[in-house]
């Protein structure tokens, strides 16, 4: 028995310390759980948005014109008539927090975890008048967060609770709610609860009835919805969910629950009518009038409490025009979730003409504006700025610069660079590499070039490169909508720059006019800009790379772009292989720079397939007519600088040109003439040149170098062996392919089938390059 007890004993023993380790061990992963859910807290809540009185009132009633001094909108999209909460009857009050946040005014911190789960209860049941957010959390919403179910995430929950405890220290619980009832959304373009009540009933706050006041406050968490213009029945449902709520909050009595109840929906009620025709612009304009908010604020004034008239540089009727392109049936968008940034600018001053900051977003107002993203690449409608135009530029190459499109791999570096197609074609001119965005030539022009030199170029059209991006920069950088158009705009006017504007006037309350001006300025040489003109001319023909953005009979040039996956990205999904990240395209005529971007906002999810990667050139297409069918359209004239060879698409920098070469027309010694005679393509003509290659296959040469280039990041040429001669030959715009040139590196043909790995500081941006037609 003793022998038994003491087995007993010695097992009870032997497990405590089992049982001892697990608690232990179970207590350290709750306390590190905890920490690391406190950390992340503080690490979203100190990176969220900053929130003051301004962003939270947003209110006041400065009226936006378009440049023909039509009026657009109110300012913030909000046409509104702004109520103190002194002005605000107590019953009205009573209404919104017993249907919104009944225990609003105990609440401290700005939440309540024990709503949040009685809310989640309630949804469960069906049977749910309030959500889990308080007052102060829907006004955070409004204010500063997409209200779109797919932004829901757990970061910006966290940050939305951040910013109610903030908001809760900062402000009187009446001046929260005053923020609140001016702010919201009910329907039919109103915004607030005093511009709901003159819209619906033609009266003040004050004026309404208690079923009236019901209506309105059961309207804000689905608006539409709730519309008693169309959806009656269901408004009267709401209204009477909110009597209820009023009664079980002690508000009202019984009887006037049952009073109000009894009253017809339609009691009072105006006859419906639109908005003033100015709600019906308020998605149409809404990435602009966000950019213009500010625009005004940068100037000086306060846009929410001046009362300005502010007159903008859009054009109304292309703004809607282009709302229409992207949001209609006209363009096969493959669903709704494939997204779009779409900026115009006027070349000759830089005015920013019409703006979409995305497609299919419905209510969605102030959201993310996708055309001045800067987190995209722009693929290779890079390679005019930071490549080509700077080598016209600095070097002063001709169309026909003899470049290598051969197997590259980074200088110092292990990571190598393929072409679109992955083939090489040898020895090609430089209007090839550009008409046909081949992505080594424009890495070497890059690396010939000098990085540094490049991304001063660059600078001075407001795109800034990084200098750890280096060479792979050359196919791809972080370049918005807006850049593009301002940028390619430069080359559209001869080569002057100015920075994209939208305010063209302020008028204050006093009827004091402020005029702004946009001085521009000259970033490169009239040559520079008209050569690279010219070979973009060749991308939008019916043979072009970009023959989706081909319109008859326009003057116009322009460039495709996508930017790839990489091979990390491809591994993590499959699924994305044979699709692109970005498709772009950017183009103009001298009266009209656009930049198109269009991707997925959740690109590593979903990628833009062949067919689809075109969709960019078709909305420049469809836009562009329209554009153009109400304004001039002339060719661009040969500035004096340039040398046309007779009879060819080949040219020349003047003075940088051989001496034996005849120019096209004999009027050549003008200083500007018209140059609208069809392009001549060369017929496979290609001269000798004295140019020797050194062991490594790269060609030597003495000409202009760039003498910072030393402090430029891998994948970057440090060592500028790849400066090409500037006149080595006469040029090609039909080059054979590389087995058929007796100049080709007889190696390069058997590795042209080898695979891209993406630069590893860079890996978005490697394979940027445009796709086959």
């Amino acid at each position: 028995m003793a022998n038994s007890r003491m087995a007993k004993y010695h097992q009870v023993s032997s497990k405590s310390p089992k049982r001892s380790h697990f608690f232990k061990y179970l207590l350290l992963i709750i306390i590190g759980l905890l920490v690391l859910s406190l950390g992340t807290f503080l690490y979203y809540g100190l990176s969220a948005p900053k929130i003051n009185a301004e962003v939270l009132q947003s209110g006041g009633s400065s009226t936006i014109y378009d440049r023909h001094g039509q009026e657009i909108t109110a300012l913030g999209n909000e046409n509104r008539t702004y109520v103190t909460i002194d002005k605000v009857p107590t019953q009205m009050r009573d209404a919104i927090i017993s249907t919104e946040d009944r225990h609003f005014y105990q609440e401290h911190l700005g939440i309540n975890p024990f709503r949040i789960a009685r809310a989640a209860i309630n949804n469960l049941e069906g049977d749910s008048l309030q959500g889990g957010s308080t007052l102060t959390q829907q006004l955070i919403k409004l204010s500063v967060f997409s209200t779109k179910k797919s932004d829901q995430t757990i970061k910006r929950k966290m940050q939305e609770v951040w910013l109610a405890v903030q908001v809760e220290r900062n402000f009187s619980k009446d001046q929260i709610l005053e923020y609140y009832l001016n702010k919201v959304y009910l329907a039919n373009g109103t915004y607030g609860f005093q511009t709901a009540a003159h819209y619906y009933f033609g009266k003040n706050l004050q004026q309404l009835t208690l079923e009236q006041m019901a209506l309105l406050a059961g309207m804000p968490q689905a608006p539409n919805n709730y519309d008693p213009y169309k959806n009656p029945q269901a408004a009267k449902n709401r209204r009477d969910l909110v009597l209820k709520a009023m009664y079980n909050n002690n508000k009202i009595t019984l009887e006037q629950a049952q009073a109000a109840k009894n009253t017809p929906i339609t009691t009072g009620l105006k006859p419906y009518r639109p908005n003033t025709g100015v709600g019906e612009n308020k998605l149409i304009v809404d990435p602009y009038i966000k950019e213009v908010i500010h625009e005004v604020k940068a100037k000086g004034f306060d846009p929410y409490r001046d009362n300005l008239k502010i007159t903008v540089n859009m054009d109304i009727k292309a703004q809607k025009r282009l709302y229409q392109i992207v949001n209609g049936s006209e363009i096969a968008f493959p669903n709704d979730q494939l997204q779009t940034g779409i900026s115009v600018v006027n070349p000759q001053d830089g005015a920013v003409i019409a703006m979409i900051g995305g497609r299919k977003l419905g209510n969605v107002q102030l959201g993310l504006n996708r055309a001045v993203q800067t987190s995209r690449s722009n693929g290779s409608t890079m390679k005019p700025i930071l490549d080509y135009a700077p080598a016209i530029e600095y070097l002063h190459w001709s169309t026909n610069q003899t470049l290598r499109d051969t197997p590259y791999t980074y200088p110092g570096t292990d990571i190598t660079l393929n072409n679109w197609d992955h083939t090489y074609m040898g020895n090609i001119s430089l209007r090839t590499a550009l008409a046909e965005s081949r992505n080594v030539p424009a890495v070497r022009t890059l690396g010939a070039v000098g990085f540094n030199r490049a991304r001063k170029f660059a600078r001075k059209m407001d795109i800034k490169v990084a200098q750890n991006e280096g060479l792979s920069a050359g196919i791809g950088s972080n370049v918005s909508s807006l850049q593009l158009a301002g940028a390619y705009a430069a080359f559209a006017n001869g080569g002057t720059y100015y920075k994209p504007a939208y305010v063209a006037k302020i008028q204050t309350i006093d009827g004091l006019n402020h005029h702004y001006d946009n001085p521009g300025k000259r970033v490169m040489s009239e040559a520079t800009a008209y050569i690279i003109t010219d070979i973009l001319k060749d991308v939008v023909k019916p043979s072009g790379m970009g023959s989706q953005a081909y319109i008859s009979g326009l003057y116009q040039a322009g460039k495709t772009g996508t930017t790839n996956y990489s091979n990390e990205e491809l591994s993590r999904n499959p699924a994305l292989a044979n699709t692109a990240k970005d498709a772009l395209f950017a183009g103009y005529t001298k009266n009209y720079a656009i930049g198109v971007w269009t991707g997925y906002d959740q690109p590593n999810i979903s990628g833009v397939d062949t067919t689809q990667q075109k969709l960019a050139g078709q909305i420049y297409q469809r836009l562009m007519r329209y554009l153009s069918s109400t304004s001039s359209n002339t060719n661009w004239s040969k500035p004096y600088s340039v040398v046309r060879v007779s009879g060819t698409n080949i040219l020349y920098v003047r003075g940088h040109h051989p001496n034996n070469v005849s120019e096209h027309s004999s009027s050549a010694t003008s200083r500007h003439q018209q140059d609208n005679e069809s392009v001549i393509p060369n017929r496979g003509r290609r001269e000798n040149n004295s140019t020797s290659e050194n062991e490594d296959g790269e060609e030597n040469n003495s000409s202009d170098s760039d003498l910072d280039n030393s402090n430029s990041q891998q994948p970057n040429d440090n060592s500028n062996s790849q400066n090409y001669p500037n006149d080595s030959s006469a040029g090609d715009n039909n080059f054979p392919p590389a087995t058929n040139n007796p100049n080709q590196n007889s190696n390069a043909n058997t590795n042209s089938q080898q695979s891209v790995t993406p630069p590893t500081n860079n890996s978005a941006n490697n394979s940027s390059s445009v796709t086959n037609p």
